[in-house]
């Protein structure tokens, strides 16, 4: 697994599918996962549309650069915001939403790449956002999915799929792969996969259990503010991907991010959940070759 530094002192560990001479598609991770979370067949599939795609672990996460010495307690973090002491968690947590950007964005110059469409999925797209946001002469066409605007009054979750997120999950392996299932409750409705779930979360365990990460991912999405007023600003081909199924980030995250965005189109998916269901694979590298052919002159 290649691993190059990205930012000061952060190495990220990535994996790349395809030719390098074709448009690089930068795939941007969610809360606590690692890169493999983006299938590697999905990851092919579209790779074979004639695409360079990458995929890496977020800092804090998988094989790339931990926060050892700045330790987040994520209950008390949540408890500290939600009595509005933004300063008191500030200091809780050691980097920002934007530093997560600027991680995504050095291993681009790390790898010689000027410019990518970028693609983030949950605080991926978050982070999508913000690497748009601040550097937008590198970013090609940005697509967020199953994300929101960091505005509180959209893309809530439902009271059991914040239990869930927030609940620990066991530290022996088989207590931990049999946690996984709990994240149906944000599943597709149609074709949520327990057995998948299962099969991600052993993978994910034997690769890098890290669950010391979290709440420091977790300081760094809460506390990242609304990013509205700069998303009017965007001048960019935006495409907006979101579950109706999604009870962990409800669909109005998705609605309100292509509202805000000039121009944004956006593919509302009735059964998808907070997932990316093998099912509907076909449909999202459908729309994704379409939206990031637009740089390449083909049709879109």
């Amino acid at each position: 697994m290649p691993i190059t530094e990205a930012s000061p002192g952060v190495s990220i560990a990535y994996e790349t599918f395809g030719d390098r001479s074709d448009p690089a598609v930068l795939l941007v991770m969610g809360f606590s996962a690692q890169l493999i979370a983006w299938h590697q067949d999905f990851c092919r599939a579209l790779a074979e549309r004639g695409r360079y795609v990458i995929r890496y672990d977020n800092r804090d996460c998988g094989l790339s650069t931990k926060f050892d010495d700045h330790p987040v307690d994520m209950g008390r973090l949540i408890s500290t915001v939600s009595s509005g002491d933004i300063a008191a968690a500030s200091a809780m947590v050691p980097y920002t939403l934007q530093d997560m950007a600027d991680d995504g964005l050095g291993l681009l110059t790390a790898l010689g790449i000027e410019q990518a469409h970028v693609v983030g999925s949950s605080m991926g797209g978050m982070i999508a956002q913000t690497m748009a946001i601040s550097r937008p002469t590198r970013v090609l066409t940005l697509t967020s999915m199953m994300s929101s605007t960091g505005e509180p009054e959209y893309g809530h979750s439902s009271a059991e799929a914040r239990a869930v997120l927030s609940s620990p999950k066991p530290a022996d392996r088989e207590g931990y792969i049999a946690a996984a299932e709990r994240e149906m409750v944000w599943a597709s409705k149609k074709y949520g996969n327990p057995a998948f779930l299962r099969e991600l979360a052993a993978k994910s365990y034997d690769r890098a259990y890290y669950p010391a990460g979290a709440g420091r991912q977790m300081g760094a999405m809460v506390l990242g503010g609304s990013r509205a007023e700069a998303l009017r600003e965007l001048r960019m081909p935006t495409l907006v991907i979101h579950g109706l199924d999604d009870t962990l980030i409800d669909p109005s995250g998705g609605r309100r991010t292509a509202e805000l965005v000039p121009g944004a189109k956006l593919l509302l998916l009735a059964d998808m959940g907070h997932d990316r269901p093998r099912e509907l694979w076909p449909e999202i590298i459908e729309a994704l070759d379409a939206h990031t052919g637009i740089s390449q002159g083909e049709a879109p």
